[in-house]
């Protein structure tokens, strides 16, 4: 469904030039969900952002379903941000003045939807992600997992096929992100329609009940585990 080959992205020129990106190469199934781990400034943002359609890369390819871009500039791939992938952040970003209905409907109206095709698909993503009591609310009047919820609903009602999540949880206590994480993974592992979520996270633990866990060192991913995301050796540290 995705499959990235040899992407290289960096910054700067001469002795400032910084390497970001060296390589990458990575494939996802549909219906999988991916945790991707790293330390802070190795380049995950950048990398869902080349993704996303956000920032061209430098080298390489991204093959989206039948579609292929990776070294075209935001203006080149809007297609890729309106019907490929969907968003969802650290930050809820919702609108305040709007209730949880019309913060996902807005967004497939800008979309180029239909006011009525938007708000019966926003119904029906709020009530895939719990939230079928919550339509007519306030960002106000929900907690802040509710609001993340909306988040969600807002990024699957446009039924793309992949999800990107920086943070999804970080915002969220223990309990709500767990609640979070267990949306993704009905949302993969449905019959009907599932779609992939690569998401950034730096919770070990929450990175270990994804389907597969990559972790982005050097410019590069490799399958990883809990230990080598904490960097331990065999030889030591805590137990998993």
């Amino acid at each position: 469904m995705l499959e990235i080959k040899d992407l290289h992205r960096g910054f700067g020129t001469g002795v400032n030039r910084v390497e970001v990106l060296n390589g990458i190469d990575l494939k996802m199934k549909r219906g999988e969900l991916v945790a991707l781990m790293g330390p802070s400034g190795c380049g995950k943002s950048t990398l869902l952002n080349i993704i996303g359609g956000l920032l061209a890369a430098e080298k390489g390819n991204i093959k989206l379903e039948e579609r292929n871009y990776g070294l075209k500039g935001p203006s080149s791939v809007v297609d890729v941000r309106r019907h490929k992938v969907g968003w969802i952040f650290q930050d809820f970003h919702l609108l305040e003045h709007l209730t949880a209905l019309d913060n996902v409907a807005m967004a497939l109206e800008i979309s180029g939807e239909s006011s009525l095709e938007a708000e019966k698909r926003a119904k029906s993503a709020l009530i895939k992600v719990g939230l079928g009591d919550r339509m007519e609310h306030l960002p106000e009047q929900l907690s802040g997992g509710q609001q993340q919820r909306v988040a969600i609903a807002r990024a699957i009602a446009g039924e793309r096929p992949l999800l990107l999540a920086d943070e999804p949880t970080g915002n969220l206590d223990i309990s709500t992100g767990k609640d979070v994480l267990q949306i993704f993974k009905d949302l993969c592992h449905t019959d009907k329609d599932p779609i992939s979520i690569l998401m950034v996270t730096h919770d070990p633990e929450l990175a270990s009940k994804a389907d597969r866990m990559l972790l982005l060192k050097d410019g590069k991913t490799a399958a990883s585990d809990i230990r080598s995301a904490w960097g331990l050796d065999d030889q030591g540290g805590e137990e998993e």
